[in-house]
């Protein structure tokens, strides 16, 4: 039975029960299996009527929501290639996306949205809303049934270059990642079952929120969705979840939001949280004093118990992935009592390498890898890896998945070690791209370019932000500072909130060769210029 079958079959039993609950401010709106089955079958009668076929692209904009799932499902049922496309990107750059794919069909959540992509596409294919999309009968054709190598989604992801490339993910894919995430969640909650309340909010479009929707499908369990990401702290408190799965950076924002307000508040509780962090730390590097104990204890009995009511009452873990965490931010979480499981992977392996597993969590480490995924460090220190996870290939780029899968090994980018335990740490890029905490794949040199063409005076730019908050830039050259502010304003203008630089560090002196900042070719040695402006970044 095939992932897609068993969704179905799940969708048709107990029509009552919710599957998708989208969250509004603060009301929760359930919509049931029946509903979203429903949403499908009409889908699919509108999806066939404007001549789609097996193994056609559909592309897809729209945020989270319940109709998102069912016209994914409706998509896949007919035979043809979902094409998910994130409705915040910059419309432009999803025109190279679909140039590259050229659909057969565009949806689109709505009007705006569909306009917005027509502003920007010279050579549009059809298009359809949702409104007429799930109007009309229900289709009475017979679901398309998969063999394990056709495709059944196209995800694009961005390489070092900013081409975007087509990630194909094929059935076997998904056949194979699904039962893997089943069994990890249940692993964690034990028989639990549908009474999880897990709530989502990251973009479905993305390869391990697509995991996590379907994988909720599969089980079944309902997943509540967040509708408007603007209000996500009032969301979450609406959805009061169990678990959710996050990205860095909403993890770094929720402990410093933390810190900010215990120190507006002053006095015992701030001097308790102080102590009581602190002790924590030292225990954690063995470096306990006498008065630990006793601040800990008081930490445990009178300051964590309110922060973790705060953060959610009834919030038992998180699972964290897309981008690098920070051993003490994963620590912080854990002394309030709320276990953090990373994950790591790409969308060429169907989102998932390696796992956190109960009992065997490291901070700053990543988890062992999943069944039936093999692991190893190349000669270079890049973590390759092979199994049924690994996707068939870049959508007409054949040099590029040649480059990407050698000898059957896919080559991920990623300087990694393991420890004894089997336990993976990933260190950094073994290319230029960078993921900040946001978890967006940005390649710098586009924006780079961007910058030095805005301004005659900078002669030479180098974006940074890696495993940090935001983007930052160094520039070179005979430049006022309020020029380059002046650039960075313009060139910010262009650009989707997670590639704009938030800051940047002048240096009076150019890079050269000399200085060890170039190569013989003139190239940017990138390690050297990040470890020579170490303190500038950090500040």
């Amino acid at each position: 039975m095939s992932f897609l079958t068993r969704i179905l079959s799940n969708l048709s039993l107990d029509g009552e029960k919710p599957s998708v609950i989208e969250v509004h401010g603060e009301s929760l709106v359930p919509v049931s299996r029946a509903t979203i089955l429903e949403f499908t079958l009409r889908a699919r009668r509108n999806i066939a009527a404007a001549g789609v076929k097996a193994g056609d692209r559909v592309a897809l904009l729209a945020p989270n929501s319940a109709k998102w799932a069912a016209c994914d499902l409706a998509i896949l049922s007919e035979g043809a290639i979902v094409v998910p496309l994130y409705s915040r990107q910059d419309p432009h750059e999803l025109a190279v996306m679909l140039n590259d794919c050229k659909p057969t069909l565009l949806i689109a959540a709505d009007e705006t949205l569909e306009q917005s992509i027509l502003d920007a596409w010279t050579t549009p294919c059809q298009t359809i809303c949702f409104d007429p999309l799930f109007a009309g009968e229900a289709s009475e054709t017979p679901t398309f049934e998969h063999a394990p190598k056709d495709p059944v989604t196209i995800i694009y992801t961005s390489g070092t270059s900013g081409v975007p490339k087509g990630v194909i993910l094929n059935c076997a894919n998904v056949d194979y990642m699904l039962p893997t995430t089943y069994r990890a969640i249940q692993d964690i909650t034990g028989e639990r079952g549908i009474d999880d309340k897990v709530f989502h909010f990251l973009p479905f479009c993305f390869a391990g929120s697509r995991m996590m929707l379907w994988t909720q499908l599969y089980r079944p369990n309902p997943i509540t969705a967040s509708t408007d990401l603007t209000n996500l702290v009032q969301e979450m408190g609406t959805a009061d979840p169990n678990y959710y799965l996050n990205v860095p950076a909403v993890l770094e924002r929720i402990k410093l939001g933390v810190g900010s307000k215990v120190r507006e508040q002053g006095g015992m509780a701030l001097t308790l949280y102080s102590k009581a962090v602190a002790a924590y730390r030292r225990a954690k590097n063995g470096e306990s004093k006498a008065l630990d104990g006793l601040w800990l204890m008081l930490g445990k009995k009178l300051v964590f118990p309110k922060i973790k009511a705060k953060i959610g009452p009834s919030l038992e873990f998180l699972i964290c992935g897309s981008a690098p965490l920070s051993d003490d931010t994963q620590n912080w979480f854990e002394m309030l009592g709320i276990t953090v499981y990373q994950v790591y992977g790409l969308t060429e392996t169907t989102a998932i390498v390696t796992m956190d597993k109960q009992g065997r969590i490291e901070a700053g480490r990543v988890g062992i890898a999943i069944d039936g995924c093999e692991i190893k460090v190349s000669d270079e220190g890049e973590l390759i890896c092979r199994g049924p996870n690994i996707f068939s290939g870049y959508w007409n780029r054949p040099n590029a998945t040649e480059a990407a899968i050698r000898d059957g090994w896919f080559h991920s980018g990623d300087q990694a070690e393991e420890d004894s335990q089997g336990n993976w740490k990933i260190i950094g890029r073994v290319g230029n791209l960078l993921v900040p905490e946001s978890g967006h794949n940005v390649a710098p040199e586009p924006i780079e370019q961007k910058i030095m063409d805005a301004c005659d005076t900078i002669e030479q730019c180098v974006v940074v932000g890696h495993g940090k908050p935001f983007l930052t830039a160094i520039v070179t050259g005979n430049v006022e500072q309020n020029d380059v502010n002046a650039v960075m304003d313009a060139v910010n203008t262009a650009l989707p909130y997670y590639r704009r630089i938030r800051k940047f560090h002048h240096f009076s002196e150019l890079f050269t060769i000399e200085n060890g900042l170039l190569t013989a070719n003139q190239k940017l040695k990138r390690k050297a210029i990040y470890q020579f402006f170490e303190d500038a970044i950090e500040e």
